[in-house]
């Protein structure tokens, strides 16, 4: 085998009496890295999570600075089955004057008589103490009421605390989850009892760096993450390394094939492979900076870790692995030991083989199926409902959304989270406005600060309610000609986040394609082929998109898509379905120099298919791993992307990118020319 000048300057560093030293220091360093630094823990911002230059999010800002600004709110609802008597009234204000620690407005009748509503502040500290405050809470308003009289604690506070208690433990559970699955996939590809643990190994300790990495940068440069952000960044690092990893693997098994040497071997794997991956990390770094350009600060956090992520994913994979796998013998691959004399597998008949030849018997019966089948998933779409409430965020419905349901059955149903209006204009006049919209129940002052006045608004529906957001609307409308006046509160916030992530989709999803379109060309050095590959991946995400919604919205029962989902799955569907078109056509064009076009692309698909397959439905089960934190969004993420990444593997891949290569022939490659 006659290698490259860049594979004989690998050599040296190659030998198995050598190559161990690396992978010892990356074990040994990166442990104790771990170990020492840990993850930086999140620090959560009173907007964070909402856009930028947003009124909801200016209101957010201000109200900090009001006296209590930064409490927040927990509504105590103390309910009986009959009406509540006097002596059982002044009980309830006992208690909640208790809770409290001090002076409390009473709690406030119900016209039913069957309820009580009380407001206690909760001083709001980080996500997990805001959680531990509310437990307790829960707990000192259940002690000494009288017999017959319930209460349950609702209201914002309340919801965040329940919103953090799903990350309990959550980092832990999906990790162990997560390389579970991984390991036992690999099992299942490399059918060894021994080699699925040197990749593992190696991924399992990047996804460990990374999180480290990419939190403490994100705290040092001051750009603010959440909970979900190592989660998210967990499955990536596993999915996007083992795709490496298998594709190198595979590569390093051929050449095994071919010389006795495993150094030689391996530096020119390497060097076939390193391009591609080298290729696919950066197109997929750069879609993922482009988040940065959003307008949610969490969402420019969650690009910034990814992107971290896959660079120290690819740096494992191709400089810790290729040493740690050099360094075992062949018999890692028991009981399939490659022996130099067996055939390659692209010279081999694969299945995947059989496939191509069938495909390229009628490629463009195959090219139109295909076409047919991702047009009838994306159809799908047309019922997509989007706009998930806070009472809809849960897999399973916490207190805080039950009691919301009951408070509504007795009070105004708005006023558990009534909108905030800070006004500087005349506070006669924006209250009588505001009175005076359609939507709204009442309007009381709460207080005063800097010259500013804030309007405590009770709408008329329940908070999360695309009714709730129209009485928002209406609101804003009737207040329009007050300049100094915002309107805030969650509901508001709601229809400005579903407002900014509009125009973050129609900034950021663009900008992705023209990254994925250059990257593809100037590794192919071609214009027809980038295009067709970028339309293939578009076409896979709406089918994707379509199925996920039928599937979440039938099998699981979601009523509804949240805002955020379109934009991350398409960032990670486009991102890490260039992986496979990289990993397939970089082939073909290698094939396509010596045989031709129409052969080089049907060894391609014989050599790289099982990888791709292998890679593809690990990658798509890394990502249903989501589904083991109970929030709906990431539930409904993780079903798009498993979608995607299957019909990508077994569809596009497969049959649709070959058959359209092959019918197109040297027009695919234009206007480079593989002879």
């Amino acid at each position: 085998m006659e290698l490259s000048p860049l594979s004989r300057r690998l050599l040296p560093f190659l030998r198995p009496g050598v190559a161990w030293v690396l992978p010892m220091i990356y074990l040994v360093v990166g442990g104790a890295l771990i170990g020492l630094a840990g993850t930086a823990p999140v620090e959560r911002g009173t907007t964070d999570q909402l856009p930028a230059g947003y009124d909801a999010t200016e209101v957010a800002r201000l109200v900090d600075a009001f006296p209590s600004g930064r409490d927040q709110v927990a509504v105590v609802l103390f309910s009986a089955d009959h009406q509540l008597t006097a002596a059982e009234t002044t009980a309830v204000g006992d208690v909640l004057t208790r809770v409290a620690g001090g002076a409390v407005a009473p709690p406030q009748p119900s016209a039913d008589g069957t309820a009580l509503v009380g407001v206690v502040p909760v001083a709001e500290t980080d996500a997990a103490r805001l959680a531990d405050d509310i437990d307790r809470l829960r707990a000192d308003v259940r002690a000494g009421l009288p017999d017959g009289v319930r209460a349950a604690v609702t209201g914002p506070a309340a919801i965040q605390g329940d919103l953090a208690r799903v990350f309990d433990g959550a980092d832990l559970r999906l990790l162990l989850v997560t390389a579970s699955v991984v390991a036992v996939l690999l099992i299942i590809t490399y059918r060894s009892p021994l080699l699925w643990l040197v990749p593992l190994t190696v991924v399992g300790l990047a996804d460990r760096l990374a999180a480290v990495a990419a939190t403490h940068a994100l705290s040092g440069l001051g750009v603010a993450f959440d909970e979900s952000t190592t989660g998210i960044l967990s499955v990536l690092v596993f999915g996007a390394g083992t795709n490496y990893a298998l594709l190198l693997i595979s590569r390093y098994r051929d050449e095994l094939r071919r010389t006795a040497s495993r150094g030689e071997a391996m530096a020119h794997a390497w060097v076939r492979t390193g391009e591609a991956v080298l290729a696919s990390a950066a197109t997929v770094v750069v879609a993922l900076l482009a988040l940065l350009l959003s307008a949610f600060p969490t969402t420019r956090g969650l690009g910034l870790a990814c992107a971290i992520g896959v660079v120290v994913a690819a740096v494992a994979v191709l400089v810790v692995l290729p040493l740690a796998l050099v360094v075992f013998p062949r018999g890692i691959f028991w009981p399939r030991r490659p022996e130099v004399g067996q055939a390659a597998l692209s010279d081999d008949r694969t299945v995947w083989r059989r496939i191509g030849d069938a495909v390229a018997a009628r490629p463009l019966a195959a090219a139109l199926s295909g076409l047919v089948v991702l047009a009838v998933l994306a159809s799908g779409m047309l019922g997509i409902r989007s706009g998930l409430s806070e009472a809809d965020q849960f897999i399973d419905t916490p207190e805080s959304i039950t009691a919301a349901a009951r408070l509504a059955e007795s009070f105004p149903a708005g006023s558990t989270d009534p909108a905030v209006v800070l006004t500087s204009d005349p506070a006669d006049e924006v209250v009588a406005a505001a009175e005076a919209a359609e939507g709204v129940e009442s309007v009381r002052e709460a207080g005063e600060h800097d010259g500013r006045t804030r309007l405590d608004v009770v709408l008329a529906h329940a908070p999360g309610t695309a009714a709730a957001r129209a009485d928002v609307a209406s609101l804003r409308a009737a207040l329009d000609d007050f300049p100094d006046t915002l309107v805030g509160g969650t509901d508001a916030e709601e229809a400005d986040i579903a407002a900014a992530t509009s125009a973050d989709r129609g900034l950021i999803l663009p900008l992705i394609l023209v990254v994925v379109l250059l990257a593809l060309g100037l590794l192919l050095r071609s214009v027809v082929a980038p295009i067709v590959l970028v339309a293939t991946v578009v076409a896979t995400y709406l089918a994707a998109l379509g199925a996920g919604w039928l599937i979440g919205s039938q099998v699981f029962g979601f009523d509804r898509l949240d805002v955020g989902v379109p934009l991350q799955a398409f960032l990670f569907l486009v991102a890490l379905g260039v992986d496979y078109n990289i990993f397939l056509v970089t082939r073909a064009a290698e094939e396509g120099r010596r045989h031709g076009p129409r052969e080089g692309m049907l060894r391609a698909l014989a050599s790289t298919g099982g990888v791709i397959t292998s890679a593809g439905i690990l990658l798509a089960a890394v990502f249903a791993v989501l589904g083991v934190l109970p929030l709906v969004v990431l539930a409904q993420l993780g079903i798009v992307i498993c979608v995607g990444v299957l019909l990508d593997t077994l569809l596009v891949r497969t049959v649709l990118v070959p058959a359209i290569a092959i019918r197109m022939g040297e027009r695919f490659w234009w206007p480079r020319r593989l002879g």
